[in-house]
C-alpha cells in the first residue's frame, strides 16, 4: 500500500493487523449509520437539531441565534422559545405523502337541464257546440220553454196582481220606503175602484225597531170623506190587499181629483205618526185599463223640520263576543235652544228583549250643531242574543235650567227600519271590521 504524508510525499511501509481491523470497523459502523439514516430520516433530523440547539445554545448568545426549521427561519434578538414540529413527549408518526384523489368519471356531477311544457290555449273552435233544443226556443218567443214568468213564479217573485206595472223611477228617495197600489174606473158602476195591495222598507217609528203602519185615502180636494185600511201590527213590509170603492161618481168629476195616499203609524197613547204619502192627479192616468202603480212616499206636508243626521261606527267581535259602537258625529241637527244653538250629547241603551240592559252616553258639545264626538263603548252580547238585541240612540240636547229636549233617535237592531237593518247585516257580514253610515234622526 502507498501512504503519502502531509506534504505530498511518499512513505513506504504497510499497516498492522490491528490498523486494518479498525479500519474494517469504522467502514462497517459507518455503513450501518448510512442504512439507519436512509431507514429514519426524519428521527436523525430531529436528534442532530435537539443536539445542534443544545450545543449552540449553551456557547452562543441567545441575541445571536438563527433557528432553522423546515417551514420557518426566525432571526430574533431576544431569547424566545420556539416550538418544534416535533416533541419528544410525543410518540412519533410516520406521515407519508398523501396523493391526490382522484373522482371516478361515473360519480361526476351532471347538469340536468328541465324543459317546462308549452302552454297550450284552447280554441272555441275546436269545441263542439250542441244547439239541441234552442232553435224551437228561439224561434218562437212568444211561447217560450221556461219563460221568465214562470221562473220569477218557480222563486216566488210572481206579478200578484194582473194590469199594467208602472214604477216611479223619477221620484227622489227619501228614505220612507214605497207602495203600491192599483186604480181604475168602472164605467158600467160609475166607481172609481182603488186597491192598496202593500209597501215596503219603511221606516221603524217605535222604540221596538217596528212600526204599526195604515194607509189613509182621500179624493182631494174633498177631506171628509176618507177612507183607511187595516192596521199591521209591528210590520215595515205591510200586505193588505184590500179594494176600497168611490160609488156613483160621475167619470167627468175625476178629472179634477187628486188621489192621495198617506201612510201613518199607528200610536195608541198618542197622535199618529205620518211616515210618507204619495199625491196623483187622476187627469194624467188612464183609468179605463186597471193599473199597478209603485210609487215613492214623500214627506208629508206641513211635517217637521228635519231633526239631522248622526254618523255611527259598528264593529262585531263574535270570538270575544262583543260590539264596539264609536258615535263619531252628527250634522244638521235642529236647533233647540233661544239662541239658535244646541248642546247635544248621544246617549245609547243596550235592549234585549225589549228590556233597558245597559246604558253609556257621550260628552256634551256646547252650542253646536254639528259635533264631533269619536268615543266609542263597547257591549258585550253573545251569539245567541244577537237576535233579540237592539241599541236605542238618542240625540239629547241638554238643559241647564229645565228637563233635556230629545232631538231624534235611531234604532240599530235585526229588526229596525231598512237603513238601520241594512247597517246591522253589514255589520256581521264583516266581522271585526268597523262600519260606518249616516242615519236620518227620527222622533222617538
Amino acid at each position: 500500500m502507498l501512504v503519502v504524508d502531509e506534504t505530498g510525499g511518499e512513505l513506504d511501509g504497510s499497516y498492522s493487523p490491528l490498523t486494518i481491523v479498525s479500519s474494517v470497523g469504522f467502514l462497517l459502523c459507518l455503513a450501518a449509520t448510512l442504512a439507519f439514516c436512509a431507514g429514519c430520516p426524519n428521527r436523525i433530523k430531529h436528534t442532530l437539531r435537539q443536539l445542534f440547539t443544545k450545543r449552540h445554545s449553551s456557547s452562543t448568545p441567545s441575541r445571536y441565534v438563527q433557528e432553522e426549521t423546515t417551514h420557518l427561519k426566525v432571526e430574533t434578538h431576544r431569547p424566545v422559545t420556539i416550538e418544534h414540529e416535533y416533541h419528544s413527549s410525543q410518540p412519533y408518526l410516520h406521515v407519508y405523502p398523501q396523493k391526490p384523489i382522484q373522482k371516478s368519471p361515473l360519480l361526476s356531477r351532471k347538469s340536468i337541464a328541465f324543459e317546462r311544457p308549452t302552454r297550450k290555449t284552447a280554441s272555441l273552435e275546436n269545441i263542439p257546440v250542441s244547439t239541441d233544443g234552442l232553435d224551437d226556443t228561439m224561434s218562437d218567443t212568444s211561447t217560450p220553454s221556461l219563460s221568465l214568468a214562470s221562473l220569477r213564479e218557480s222563486l216566488g217573485l210572481a206579478k200578484e196582481h194582473e194590469g199594467k206595472d208602472e214604477t216611479d223611477s223619477s221620484a227622489m228617495d227619501h228614505g220612507l220606503g214605497r207602495i203600491q197600489f192599483q186604480v181604475f174606473y168602472d164605467f158600467t158602476e160609475q166607481t172609481l175602484v182603488v186597491k192598496i195591495y202593500k209597501a215596503v222598507h219603511l221606516p221603524a217609528k217605535d222604540f221596538s225597531g217596528t212600526s204599526d203602519p195604515f194607509v189613509k185615502i182621500l179624493l182631494l180636494p174633498d177631506k171628509k170623506h176618507k177612507l183607511e185600511t187595516k192596521i199591521k201590527r209591528k210590520k215595515l213590509n205591510p200586505i193588505w190587499n184590500e179594494t176600497f170603492l168611490f160609488e156613483k161618481f160621475p167619470y167627468n168629476k175625476l178629472q179634477d181629483r187628486v188621489l192621495h195616499l198617506q201612510v201613518l203609524d199607528y200610536d195608541r197613547f198618542s197622535r199618529n205618526d205620518p211616515i210618507g204619502e204619495v199625491n196623483l192627479p187622476l187627469a194624467d192616468l188612464d183609468l179605463t185599463t186597471p193599473t199597478t202603480h209603485w210609487k215613492t212616499l214623500v214627506p208629508c206636508k206641513g211635517s217637521k223640520d228635519p231633526l239631522g243626521d248622526v254618523l255611527i261606527s259598528l264593529c262585531y267581535a263574535p270570538t270575544a263576543g262583543r260590539i264596539t259602537i264609536v258615535v263619531m258625529k252628527c250634522r244638521n241637527l235642529k236647533s233647540m235652544d233661544i239662541t239658535g244653538k244646541s248642546d247635544p250629547y248621544v246617549k245609547i241603551w243596550l235592549m234585549y228583549k225589549g228590556k233597558r240592559v245597559q246604558k253609556e252616553k257621550t260628552k256634551t258639545k256646547y252650542r253646536n250643531l254639528n259635533p264631533v264626538f269619536n268615543e266609542s263603548f263597547i257591549f258585550n252580547i253573545t251569539v245567541d242574543r244577537l237576535m233579540d238585541t237592539a241599541f236605542h240612540i238618542s240625540v239629547i240636547d241638554r238643559d241647564k235650567l229645565g228637563r233635556n229636549d230629545l232631538i231624534g233617535g235611531i234604532v240599530l237592531g235585526p229588526k229596525s227600519g231598512p237603513p238601520e237593518m241594512k247597517h246591522w247585516n253589514d255589520m256581521l257580514s264583516k266581522p271585526r271590521a268597523p262600519i260606518a253610515e249616516w242615519h236620518t234622526l227620527k222622533e222617538m
